[in-house]
Order: C-alpha cells, then structure tokens, then sequence
C-alpha cells in the first residue's frame, strides 16, 4: 500500500517498481492510508491476502513529540481499523503487528520478557501498546490470528539518515571519503539492543506459520552504546572517532528510556530464533553499503562533467 502524500516513498522499492518481471506481475501497489478506513476496506476486501503484515506507522520517536494526534491515531488507532476490517471481511487472514521495546520505556527488568510490564516514555511508544493491546484482544476476543512481534531496534543499510545508525554509518562513509569533516550526535551513553532488520522480517513472516498466534520478543539479547557503535564504525573505515565526533545536548530526548535488552527465549523455543547478524557484522552491512553508494555518486559526478 502506497499513500500519496509521503515524498520519495517508493525508494526502497523502485528496484521492483522498475522490474517488468516482478512489477504488476508478482508485486503489486495499492493506493491508500492507514488514515482512510474506506481505502483500507477497498483493499483488503479486493485482494483478500492471506497474511497482512502492518510494517506502516508513524514510527519516529522524536517525531512522536511533534506530531502527537497523528502518531497516536496512525500508530494505535489504525490497527484496530485494520483489525476490524478483517473480522468483517475475512476472518481467517492472519495479521502481523510489529511492536517496539520503548514500549517497556523506564523498567527495573533487565532484560525484559514477554510478561515486563510496559512504561512507555514517548507518544510513539504509548500508540504501540495502545497497537500491541488491540491486537491482543482481537485474538482473545474474535479468534483472529493475530500475532505481535516485539521487535528490538533493527538496522540496515535501507534505513533513512533519520535515524542514528544510518546517520553515523553514512557520515563514516562520507568522511572516509573526504566529503565530510564532522559528525554531530546527541546521547552517545544510551545503550541499546540493535539488530538486523532483514533477519527480523524473516522471523515476522515465521510467527505466522505458527500453529497458534502469540506475542514475541525478537532482539539479539545484547546492548551496545551509541558510542560503541560510533567507535566500531570509525575503526571500520580505519579512522578515530574521536577525530570527528560532536555531542550536541539540543539533540538529546527529553525523557530517557532504561537498557532494553530482550531475552529471546520464548521466540527460540517456539521457532528456533537465534539471530545470525550481531553488532560488527550489522556495522560492517551497513559502512559497506553507504562507501559504496559514496563512491557510486563519485562516480557518477565525475562522469556528467
């Protein structure tokens, strides 16, 4: 589903959009919003999908300060849209809710299960229990197969510059390669449980091949600081952080999260979960992609003059 209002949304995707084979054929796009009740009834009720997967919310923390009616209502509210639509529709679709670990915000548990009650510290984190809450009880109240997964903070080379990882990673690669000079930050203490966003899809799509629909914590069980993170990308380019690096407190949240960190057991009991990318390896995806897309625009600059 494509909304119209979003700039540049299709990036990640064009390579598909512009595959003849794939495009209209294997792969679709559907015009729509989470906003629009009407386009998503239009939608569900004509393809009928077996699995939905709602990858789609407002889903930028700092944003969530600024943006409070609108985080709330398309992060929380929009599931039990959706959720509705498919009592009335199709019953037997099975839907997929990922969720997110601020949603257990300021907590003493460490690391956090299944059962750690939530203490959200932001607008985002309280619409995703307000998501989480709803598609619980769809699944206890409707017998829908509704799954969540608790997803830990999961990276890669599509994400925006946004978004810290991203912005250390392609700061890196354009320093590296001279078209850069500082990069600016703001908590480098915070410590966090980073994974691969790849992987975690993959596990998405496997708690609907459940037999029952239940609710997952999926990380890696680990936390880096953000400093850790600063320091092993450097060190990867082959450079000093602390040549280049800059904290900026007009950068930092205004509340604090505790350590979130995952105990992934349940998940490893019940499908065998045990992520394969860790901390270096997710740096190392990421630093390579964004050299070689420095080095690609080079490239690509050198040949237009």
């Amino acid at each position: 589903m494509v909304r119209k209002s979003a700039t540049g949304n299709t990036r990640n995707i064009d390579h598909l959009i512009n595959d003849g084979d794939v495009f209209n054929r294997r792969f679709f796009l559907h015009r729509g919003d989470l906003a629009d009740p009407t386009s998503l009834y239009r939608i569900i009720s004509t393809v009928r999908p077996r699995e939905i997967y709602n990858e789609a919310d407002q889903d930028h923390v700092s944003w969530s300060f600024d943006m409070v009616g609108y985080s709330a209502d398309i992060t929380g509210a929009a599931v039990g849209r959706i959720l509705e639509i498919i009592k009335q529709v199709d019953p037997s679709i099975r839907f997929f809710q990922p969720c997110t670990s601020n949603m257990f915000g300021r907590t003493d548990t460490v690391p956090q299960t299944e059962t750690t009650p939530f203490n959200p510290q932001s607008t985002y984190a309280c619409a995703k229990v307000f998501a989480y809450y709803l598609t619980r009880y769809y699944r206890e109240a409707f017998g829908i197969f509704a799954s969540t997964g608790i997803l830990y903070n999961h990276e890669s080379p599509r994400r925006t510059e946004e978004y810290v990882t991203r912005k250390i990673t392609r700061s890196v690669a354009r320093i590296a390669c001279g078209k850069q000079d500082r990069l600016t930050l703001g908590d480098l203490s915070a410590r966090i449980d980073w994974g691969y966003s790849r992987e975690y899809m993959e596990t998405a799509w496997k708690i609907l091949q459940l037999d029952q629909p239940d609710d997952f914590i999926i990380a890696t069980g680990e936390a880096h600081s953000v400093k850790e993170f600063v320091d092993e990308t450097f060190a990867a380019a082959g450079l000093k952080a602390v040549d280049y690096v800059d904290s900026d407190r007009r950068l930092f949240r205004p509340t604090k999260t505790s350590e979130l960190v995952g105990d992934i057991s349940k998940a490893r009991k019940a499908f065998g979960f045990d992520p394969r990318v860790r901390f270096k390896e997710l740096i190392k995806i990421m630093l390579e992609a964004d050299i070689e897309k420095e080095r690609t625009a080079g490239s690509n600059n050198r040949s237009e003059r």
